[in-house]
């Protein structure tokens, strides 16, 4: 299995570099897993708790599920990817089944970050763009 770890700012053009792989590709045969679903629970909070937590910090992300799942991945084995809310900050409580394929794409702002993950990349990509442009995108 080839695993690509793809990162950049919000509003980098990182889905889009995600969806021109897709495109390149035989698209049944990879996966894509989002940092946006491994955002910490953190359903013990109020809901102003939660909007106040910074989510572009590292420690926001639950990387060790994560690594867990992409190595499970690797191994061959199905995971249970949680599903995050960015309504009410927290995880749904539902799941989906992934299973393994031949190319596994992790994408997000953080995930060149983390020590551990970095360990499980083939390939490392960061997506740049300019503050400017990619405030305007995100507006």
């Amino acid at each position: 299995m080839l695993v690509i770890g793809i990162a950049g700012g919000t509003g980098s053009g990182k889905t889009t570099v995600v969806n021109n792989i897709l495109q390149q590709l035989n698209a049944e045969g990879v996966n894509v897993l989002s940092q946006d679903n491994y955002y910490h629970d953190n359903h013990q909070l109020s809901l102003s708790e939660r909007e106040a937590l910074n989510y572009d910090h590292p420690k926001s992300i639950d990387f060790e599920l994560l690594v867990k799942h992409v190595k499970a991945l690797k191994r061959g084995e199905n995971i249970e990817q949680p599903l995050y809310s960015f309504v009410t900050h927290s995880r749904t409580g539902d799941h989906v089944t992934v299973e393994p394929k031949n190319v596994l794409i992790v994408e997000g702002i953080l995930v060149l970050t983390n020590q551990e993950l970095l360990k499980e990349f083939d390939l490392k990509v960061f997506v740049h763009a300019d503050s400017d442009e990619r405030l305007i995108r995100r507006i």
